[in-house]
């Protein structure tokens, strides 16, 4: 399916971003990064990573021109990584679905059910997506790059 399949099935809605929006998404990366990598719970490091990699997902999803109805807002987000990159991101979305579900238990449910480990291999998926995605708006939309 295409993003323009998920939208005519109600998943996704048209958003127009701006240089400043992913700029400000950016930002919120690189910030996420550095804490994640600070010296917190494994716990914290790894919810702290999820949501970098949930923005560079949205930048995905911002650039191409929409954004994510509110149910399965998540989800959905992660999967569009595949439908954008392509397909041979597969095992990239399965790994970050099982991330997702990792976090929902940390974030609502218990604490230390994810390793040093987790968290570190997390950041290290963290930093190699934010070089992908950055490349693939410098080749797809430079426009919105900052000068």
């Amino acid at each position: 399916m295409s993003l323009r399949d998920w939208a005519e099935s109600g998943w996704l809605r048209p958003h127009k971003t701006s240089r400043q929006e992913i700029g400000s998404l950016l930002g919120i990366v690189d910030r996420d990064l550095m804490d994640a990598r600070s010296d917190v719970s494994a716990d914290w490091r790894f919810g702290i990573a999820y949501n970098a990699v949930l923005r560079l997902c949205t930048i995905l999803l911002f650039a191409e021109g929409y954004r994510p109805e509110r149910a399965l807002q998540h989800y959905r987000t992660i999967q569009a990584l595949a439908v954008i990159l392509g397909n041979d991101r597969r095992e990239d979305v399965d790994y970050l679905e099982v991330c997702r579900k990792k976090r929902n238990v940390i974030e609502y449910d218990a604490v230390g059910t994810v390793t040093d480990r987790d968290a570190t291999d997390l950041v290290t998926f963290a930093l190699e997506l934010k070089s992908r995605v950055l490349a693939w708006l410098q080749e797809k939309h430079p426009e919105l790059l900052g000068s």
